[in-house]
Parts: C-alpha cells; sequence; structure tokens
C-alpha cells in the first residue's frame, strides 16, 4: 500500500494516500466493535461473518439500511463529527428491533468532498459507538472521495446492518388484540429526521447554535439538534426474553400517524392520550418558533417517543418493569382500540 500513489489523481482532487491514512486511524474504533462471529479484518474487499445458528431453530436474517440525512448539515456548522455516526447506526439497528432481529453486524459508506483523514476517524469513532450500544459489529465500509460532487468541508454519511431473528420469534401483530397496552420509549431529542424543516425554521446557517438556551434547560441548540439518535437495542432484547411483545414502531420520519400503523392490523387502532407524552423542550421550541401545527409535530417527529411497544395488559408492569431496569424511563402512553383509525391522539 506504501507505494500506491498517483500524482494524476492528487491532481485532480483524490489523494488515494490520505484513504489508507485515515483507514490506519480507525481501526482502534473499529477494534472495538468485533464479536465472535468476525472472520476478516478491516481493509478486505469484504467483510465476513459466521453466523452461529446452534441457538437457532429456524434463523431469519433481517435487513435495515438508512442514513442520517440533513442533520449532518448541522455537524458541519458545529464542526463535530464523532456522534453522527451513531446516528447513522441507530437508524438502522432500530428497524430492524422492530422484528424481533438481533444485529449482527454493520457497514458504512462515507462519500467525502475532500478525505481528510482525521475527519473521516472521527466520523467513524461514532458508527463505532453505535456498533458498541447495539452488540453489531464493524466488519468493512467504504470511503468515496468525490472532489466536485461534494464541497470540500461536507460529506454524506449511509450505513446497512444485518441481524437475525428465529422464525418463530419475529414480531408480528397477528395476537394485537383489544386492551393492550402501548409502552413509550422515551428519545433523545429530534433523533434523524425532519432536520430539511428544523433548519428552515431555525435559520441555522445564520443563527446561534452555540449559547445555552433557558427553553433547553441551558443547553445550546446545536448541542440540542445534534444528540445522537438513541439506540434501544439492548433494552428491546431483554424485554423479548421475558415478556411476549405483540408489536414495535421505530418512531422516525412520518413521526406517530406513518409508524405506530406499521405495527397494527386491520380493524384495530392506537389511541394515545397527548397528556400522557413527555414531550421533550426542543420540540415546543420548534414548534413555538416555526409556528407548526400540531398534527404537523406529531406527523413529522417523534416529540420525545423514539420507539412505541405493544404488550398485553397484563404483561405490562412487567414490561415496564424490565425496560426500567435496562435504563430505559418507559411510560404507558396509550391502548390498542377497535378503530378503522389507525393512530387517534386525545
Amino acid at each position: 500500500m506504501n507505494n500506491s500513489q498517483s500524482k494524476s489523481y492528487a491532481d485532480a482532487g483524490v489523494d488515494i494516500t490520505a484513504g489508507y491514512k485515515a483507514v490506519e486511524l480507525m481501526k482502534a474504533h473499529i477494534a472495538k466493535t468485533m464479536t465472535a462471529g468476525v472472520c476478516s479484518d478491516v481493509g478486505g474487499f469484504g467483510g465476513l461473518f459466521e453466523l452461529d445458528v446452534k441457538n437457532y431453530e429456524r434463523p431469519v436474517l433481517v435487513c435495515g439500511t438508512d442514513g442520517v440525512g440533513t442533520k449532518l448539515k448541522i455537524a458541519f456548522l458545529m464542526n463535530r463529527h464523532n456522534t453522527v455516526g451513531i446516528d447513522c447506526v441507530a437508524m438502522c439497528v432500530n428497524d430492524i428491533i422492530c422484528c424481533g432481529a438481533k444485529p449482527l453486524f454493520f457497514l458504512d459508506y462515507i462519500a467525502c468532498g475532500k478525505n481528510v483523514p482525521e475527519k473521516i476517524a472521527s466520523i467513524v469513532e461514532g458508527v463505532a459507538e453505535g456498533c458498541v450500544q447495539s452488540g453489531a459489529a464493524l466488519i468493512g465500509g467504504e470511503t468515496a472521495e468525490m472532489p466536485g460532487f461534494y464541497p470540500e468541508d461536507e460529506y454524506d454519511l449511509a450505513g446497512f446492518s444485518v441481524g437475525v431473528v428465529d422464525k418463530p420469534k419475529i414480531i408480528d401483530n397477528s395476537s394485537m388484540s383489544e386492551g393492550d397496552v402501548i409502552i413509550a420509549l422515551p428519545s433523545s431529542g429530534v433523533h434523524s429526521n425532519g432536520f430539511s424543516l428544523v433548519r428552515k425554521v431555525f435559520d441555522v446557517e445564520n443563527c446561534d447554535l452555540t449559547s445555552p438556551r433557558a427553553e433547553l434547560g441551558g443547553v445550546s441548540l446545536g448541542d440540542a439538534l445534534l444528540a445522537p439518535t438513541k439506540i434501544y437495542v439492548k433494552p428491546m432484547l431483554a424485554l423479548f426474553d421475558k415478556v411476549m411483545v405483540k408489536g414495535v414502531s421505530h418512531i422516525t420520519g412520518g413521526g406517530f400517524y406513518e409508524n405506530i400503523p406499521r405495527s397494527i392490523p386491520d380493524g384495530l387502532g392506537a389511541e394515545i392520550k397527548k397528556s400522557d407524552i413527555k414531550i421533550l423542550p426542543i420540540f415546543d421550541l420548534l414548534a413555538k418558533t416555526g409556528n407548526i401545527p400540531e398534527r404537523d409535530m406529531f406527523n413529522t417527529y417523534n416529540m420525545g417517543v423514539g420507539m412505541s411497544v405493544v404488550v398485553s395488559e397484563k404483561d405490562a408492569e412487567k414490561a415496564l418493569e424490565i425496560l426500567r431496569a435496562n435504563g430505559e424511563d418507559a411510560y404507558v402512553i396509550g391502548s390498542i382500540i377497535k378503530s378503522d383509525e389507525k393512530v387517534r391522539i386525545i
């Protein structure tokens, strides 16, 4: 690799030696994510993972892919790059946990205008932290330097995760019924959705992102917006082990009205008490500043609920105990009713 260099390519804006340096810098972060199934080192053409099937009757692989979206613009403005990788992992693993799958491994893709090795390593630091939080191994990725396509100081970040679940244990909604309880798992903030509206409302390129804001409890607007997406994998796996979960929704873009119906069968709906939702200050500030109607807020943002879980009424207290014992301040926000209206917020 040390002999691999091209002055002509460098003159065109692509420094392949910077790519090698970035890989060296990120290796220590990647090492923290290694699990028993990893069969390859960083730098090969493919990441290898050996699936241990002895604990599964009928193992089913579950895949998820996503990016961070325009939240990256806040990272650029704050010149802080070691948290957005957590968002990238979270958006993938929180999706696959909805059907009961344990994440196995993750791959990332970074496209940039200019490969600054220290910046790329900082991004991967966040990806690795997200993998540690979810128990997934970071077994590969790609960094593409694309001058003329991206500005020199900007990049895009996306990822891909694979998990496994035993087929008889896949979470579906077949057993959901009237009277089941809906439990909320709190979000850490805006997570990674609706940032085009966020950026417009706050005019982020021209506003103060760094000064403490009283309405945000002394946190700056930039810090509140960059708060990494919460990863729910470990508490949810603990819950699956002890309670029959009837449905799980990851509250992402589209908010309550788009995501909660995805885990509810025809003929049933979710009745949610607005007064029971612990709405975070950032959403109050966003709605007030942008004069955004309440329904639009609930149809765009998580409003403080990053994930919802449906269990039977008899299992609700046990589910709450397990989630709280695993670090989640979980609470009840509603119930399942007979309805053709999939979500009713009262």
